[in-house]
């Protein structure tokens, strides 16, 4: 299955958020990730339209997760990001052609779109199984303990540098 590139930031903004107890400025997860502010901003809206994020205005604003990032799935943020319709869309190509096969034989769906359908339903199954928190807790195995404080710092100004 094939996501657009915003999924990925968008997970990205989602595990960040995760770190801080106040709102987080687009501007500074734009920088943080070293991407565009506008399209960042095009998935953070995405997330917030969806309910996953909501923005803070004002001085202290920015975009805080709506709720506990262990309720949150990659399939949440995919359909948010990508909406919510079908990877595959069969078009019935058996109907056509030289050798089509009629409408009225078209009982039951072609084993293409049945195999396709079953691997899209295992698909969303994979990322429905997995939260905002795994991931968190996933980038502390896999960067160090120190990886999403060092986030939370940045993100604060309470670095050492």
């Amino acid at each position: 299955m094939k996501m657009s590139g915003g999924v990925e930031w968008a997970l990205h903004c989602c595990v960040v958020l995760t770190t801080s107890s106040r709102p987080v400025p687009a501007a500074k997860l734009a920088e943080l990730h070293d991407v565009s502010g506008s399209y960042l901003a095009k998935q953070l809206q995405s997330l917030a339209r969806a309910g996953l994020i909501h923005s803070v205005q004002g001085k202290s604003g920015g975009y805080a997760l709506t709720r506990a990032p262990e309720s949150i799935t990659l399939l949440d943020v995919v359909r948010a990001v990508d909406g919510p319709g079908p990877a595959f869309v069969c078009t019935e190509i058996r109907q056509r052609g030289p050798l089509a096969t009629p409408a009225n034989a078209c009982t039951r769906a072609c084993p293409v779109a049945r195999a396709m359908w079953s691997a899209e339903e295992a698909w969303r199954q994979a990322l429905a199984a997995v939260t905002i928190a795994d991931l968190a807790r996933d980038v502390g195995t896999d960067s160090g303990p120190e990886a999403l404080p060092a986030v939370r710092a940045w993100l604060t100004g309470a670095t050492d540098d």
